[in-house]
């Protein structure tokens, strides 16, 4: 767009100099030469083999060569007395390319090639930045340019970097699923089958539960990154704590929470999951799931047990016992949360943890 308007004014001045100047006709052809060339540099740039460094070398040279043409076409009190035939401002295009290209040094040492071309015409050197501020505004566009180029260019690489994360993120947590729907699942079943058939399928059943808790822990880790470095997905953190006693259903999209809530929220998940292993029984089973209702986060973890009588609750804060009263009712409130219980004798026992996306600590 700079250059089509550099064109504009530059034809612009061409009819208004073009009777002033010593061989008119020959300004039209170098004019020719000027709007041909700009096409072309436009094309290439817009084609992209107008980036390449040989390329804009050229129309370094190019512009450099039309300025001094101004000897050709005008005579010496003309020149004296006007800018460059070209026009400063169609020259520029030079000091934008070689900023684009290069960057902010490489512009500004172009935009003073620029104004030592014009000088070279005069014959002398004058700067009188109170009445002509030319020479600035070539350095200024070639540091602006030149610095906006390269803020464009880091961008666009973290552009790129983020978009290839997200890709192995997704292939990720698709291999997960398919490893979590077919090993996993298998692994879990000869475990609990093996215990229950005993004798000497019991090693069986115990070494088919290691490997599932292992594989599970390697889908986890492999999935655990964050999207960025100030969120986890929680999802892939609860995967971790699946084995053979305890099942964990996640949605199949990253559910993101900042990292450090979502930290809180898999201690009191953690915390919850010990409780029944301890009380729930020898044969109970555990089981995660795992919401997001946008605005929050709702994380259910529910055992077959043998469930809390009435009255244990308040007779364990009574003996100074405060795991469930620190380690998840207290977490869920300073994350401004809630923590709900359900359970009663034979019915097992099930917690409803809420972590809302965002909101002050307490």
């Amino acid at each position: 767009m700079f250059r089509l308007l550099s064109c504009v004014y530059a034809l612009g001045f061409q009819i208004a100099v073009n009777r002033d100047l010593e061989y008119p006709i020959a300004g039209w052809l170098l004019f020719a030469v000027l709007i041909g060339f700009s096409a072309a540099c436009a094309v290439a740039y817009l084609q992209g083999f107008g980036r390449r460094p040989a390329w804009v070398w050229t129309e370094i040279a190019v512009v450099v060569a039309l300025m001094l043409s101004t000897e050709l076409i005008a005579g010496d009190q003309w020149v004296a007395d006007n800018q460059s035939w070209p026009t400063t401002l169609w020259a520029t295009n030079a000091t934008i390319s070689a900023a684009i290209l290069w960057g902010p040094i490489a512009g500004m040492l172009t935009g003073l090639a620029v104004m030592a071309a014009a000088a070279a015409l005069k014959g002398y050197v004058h700067i009188d930045l109170g009445r002509n501020a030319t020479v600035i505004i070539e350095l200024a566009v070639g540091l602006a340019v030149g610095m906006a180029a390269q803020t464009a260019r880091r961008a666009h690489a973290d552009l790129q970097r983020a978009v290839r994360l997200s890709a192995a993120l997704e292939e990720r947590e698709r291999l997960s699923r398919q490893v979590h729907d077919g090993a996993i699942q298998v692994l879990a079943l000869v475990a609990r089958r093996g215990r229950e058939i005993g004798g000497e399928t019991t090693r069986l059943a115990e070494l088919a539960g290691e490997q599932e808790r292992a594989l599970r822990h390697l889908v986890g880790s492999v999935d655990t990154a964050a999207a960025d470095g100030a969120s986890a997905d929680v999802g892939a953190l609860l995967r971790q704590r699946g084995s053979d006693r305890v099942s964990v259903s996640v949605p199949a999209e990253p559910v993101l929470l900042d990292a450090v809530r979502a930290g809180e929220l898999l201690a009191a998940v953690g915390n919850a999951l010990d409780n029944a292993a301890a009380h729930a029984g020898p044969d109970a089973h555990a089981y995660v799931l795992l919401e997001d209702l946008g605005d929050s986060v709702v994380v259910s973890v529910r055992d077959d047990g043998i469930g809390i009588p009435a009255g244990r609750l308040e007779e364990a804060l009574g003996e100074g016992r405060l795991g469930i009263a620190k380690s998840i009712v207290g977490r869920m409130n300073w994350l401004g949360g809630r923590a709900e219980l359900s359970t009663g004798p034979g019915s097992g026992t099930e917690w409803e943890l809420t972590v809302p996306r965002k909101g002050e600590t307490a």
